[in-house]
């Protein structure tokens, strides 16, 4: 049985180190974050390493308790809702598989401890059939006897044979390799699909983010930076923290000044801006490379790098001139060779201004 939940994170802190065991340095792992996930909701929370996102999600689940604020269960605070009550189900990077038991009896472990064991081979059947995976065939085996895919496979519908209300990913597919990672996000979207319940995904590959997730949050330093869509986030960064680390390729980011309502850097200038900045002000400028294109009266640039991207039908290049760099896309033919000059002009409906000093958009 499914049962949707809403979750509300208000305020929430969480210090680590100092008077702690084992001491060490004092680490605010999360800071002030609040958010809340609708019923049905599957939100990716996408950072840099050590920003607290596997601390987030281990608040959320009722892990660890928070310095400050409260996890709401719908509107129920966590700590008084009964543990068995909580229907939490988690899937860790390391598949944490009790190594002495067969698969079948972690993923029907649930189910038997209530004396529900009637449940179980229909549920491994359903499991089963919505992934492709042949589920049944792992059954008998232990966890040694299972490659990393398998064991995630085996975890994940260890927590699917649960009472659900909110099921947590901390980067399962972290440490297998492109092609599996590819599958099991396959897999993994049909049974969020098959089995829709408030999901929350800890992970740094935006790819899997995109692929599994409603609504991504991205986190930094222990803050939630910014909360939308894939699309949302690309194309309306709150930050510059957020334009740099969503996307692929990166966004370029050129310095430059504001003078008379325009803004103006080394090798490209004269872009209107907002009226009421200071001449002299510092303000960065970030473009998406699709917004960069070869043109004969454009700006020259030493090209340093060259990718084809033949999936798109597009080569990424990159070039430099006077210490500055940036790529832009260009058609598969003719080939671009590294160290030839090429020319690129910069469609204004790309920019994205932002204050040097603090990183903040300017509207």
């Amino acid at each position: 049985m499914t049962i949707m939940t809403t979750v509300t994170l208000e305020h929430v802190s969480k210090t680590f180190g100092g008077n702690d065991i084992g001491g060490g340095p004092v680490v605010k792992a999360v800071d002030n974050v609040s958010l809340k996930l609708n019923p049905g909701d599957v939100m990716a929370i996408l950072g840099p390493s050590g920003c607290g996102k596997s601390t987030l999600l281990r608040i959320i689940a009722g892990i660890f308790k928070p310095d400050n604020g409260r996890v709401l269960y719908n509107d129920m605070d966590l700590e008084e809702v009964p543990l068995r009550e909580r229907g939490v189900g988690m899937v860790f990077q390391e598949g944490a598989l009790v190594p002495h038991w067969e698969s079948r009896k972690s993923v029907g472990f649930f189910l038997s401890l209530r004396k529900r064991e009637p449940e179980i081979p229909e549920k491994l059947r359903q499991i089963s059939k919505i992934t492709g995976i042949g589920l049944d065939k792992l059954l008998d085996r232990r966890p040694a006897q299972l490659s990393g895919g398998e064991q995630q496979r085996v975890g994940i519908a260890r927590a699917l044979s649960r009472d659900l209300s909110i099921l947590l990913f901390d980067e399962p597919f972290a440490n297998l390799d492109a092609k599996y990672r590819t599958e099991a996000r396959v897999e993994l979207k049909r049974l969020l699909n098959a089995y829709p319940v408030t999901a929350v995904y800890v992970t740094h590959d935006q790819v899997e983010a995109i692929a599994l997730s409603h609504r991504i949050a991205v986190m930094r330093d222990g803050h939630i930076e910014q909360v939308g869509t894939y699309q949302q986030l690309y194309d309306s960064p709150q930050n510059l923290f957020v334009a740099t680390f969503i996307g692929s390729p990166p966004i370029n980011v050129l310095e430059g000044r504001v003078e008379n309502g325009h803004w103006y850097g080394v090798n490209f200038g004269g872009y209107p801006i907002r009226r009421d900045l200071p001449d002299g002000s510092a303000v960065s400028v970030g473009v998406r490379a699709e917004y960069f294109s070869l043109d004969p009266e454009g700006v020259p640039g030493v090209v340093d790098q060259v990718i084809p991207m033949l999936a798109e039908r597009h080569q990424l290049v990159t070039v430099h001139l006077a210490g500055e760099s940036w790529s832009l896309v260009a058609p598969l033919e003719p080939v671009i060779e590294r160290g030839v000059t090429v020319y690129s002009k910069l469609n204004p409906d790309g920019l994205l201004f932002f204050d040097s000093k603090t990183g903040v958009r300017i509207g």
